[in-house]
């Protein structure tokens, strides 16, 4: 009988494949509709595939890559405002299903919770997806904003400490499972606008007990699964921006093995302050965006 880690993988293996299958199959369609129009090739841009690079080498560290990629991307202008998370989605997915089996396979967790909090965070997922597919720009903007200002208190909360210090468990049962389920829910759910995953779950399940490096199998476990649910629903709806998701996924791939198995650790807290800064800036950018087309609306 296969361990639940190994019914874990392949299940991992078979969502990643699903969306694989659907995201090629609109690949070759775009490609093929280019070719006939004599447009110029879907390859990513160098700044496109960097982005990939950088942002998911980070993730790998434990600084998250939502907030950095909304950031450059609302900065640089690389992709439309209501197509940032679709496109995080679609292009981080290839990445961070390389961080779940790394991570799954190398820190030990209780299965039992690892699995219940990845179901939750789907769910979560899966409703919130089909929300911010179907949601105007401005409303899209407002969120997004939002995102970045939770995402810069946690990144000032992580370099003052002030994150709780966690137990020694390993898993959970009963009512601190129920408390940790409903929490993974609300945080997949929140991801599908631009919430990173990685900071509420390290208070959480530090709050609860649990050895906070637990927080990386889930956060990396939960991401790969509801990823490319969430993904299935931005590609259906066609909401994202194909070449830079492209360049997240082709540069983020490399990124991830270097940052596993080669640098496996660094002083983050001047990148944390870096961070900080411009993910504040961009936040500011994207309500003054809402706040503009409100007033152009309005008008």
């Amino acid at each position: 009988m296969p361990s639940a880690r190994t019914l874990l993988f392949i299940a991992l293996v078979a969502i990643g494949l699903v969306f694989l299958v659907r995201w090629i199959q609109q690949v070759r369609g775009a490609r093929q509709s280019e070719t006939a129009a004599g447009a110029p090739a879907i390859r990513p841009s160098f700044l496109e595939s960097a982005v990939g690079f950088v942002t998911n080498f980070f993730d790998t560290l434990g600084i998250g890559s939502f907030a950095p990629t909304t950031s450059i991307y609302k900065l640089k202008r690389i992709v439309s405002d209501e197509n940032i998370p679709g496109t995080m989605h679609v292009g981080h997915t290839p990445p961070v299903i390389i961080q779940a089996f790394i991570f799954i396979a190398i820190i030990r967790i209780d299965m039992t919770t690892l699995v219940t909090m990845i179901t939750a965070a789907v769910l979560g997922a899966w409703l919130g997806a089909g929300v911010v597919a179907r949601l105007p720009r401005r409303r899209i903007q407002v969120g997004m904003g939002i995102a970045l200002l939770v995402a810069a208190t946690s990144f000032v909360m992580s370099i003052y400490g002030f994150f709780p210090g966690g137990g020694t468990d390993l898993g959970m049962r009963g009512l601190s499972l129920a408390f940790a389920a409903t929490g993974s829910f609300v945080l997949g759910s929140l991801m599908t606008i631009g919430v990173g995953f990685y900071a509420p779950c390290m208070i959480m399940v530090s709050l609860l007990g649990m050895n906070p490096t637990t927080a990386f199998p889930i956060m990396m476990g939960s991401s790969a699964f509801l990823m490319p649910v969430a993904s299935l629903r931005f590609l259906r709806a066609k909401k994202y921006s194909l070449r830079p998701a492209i360049g997240l996924a082709l540069g983020g791939i490399p990124a991830v093995l270097i940052a596993a198995f080669i640098v496996k650790s660094l002083p983050l807290n001047a990148m944390r302050w870096l961070v900080v800064a411009v993910v504040l800036y961009a936040a500011v950018a994207m309500l003054r965006s809402a706040y503009m087309e409100r007033s152009t609306d309005m008008a």
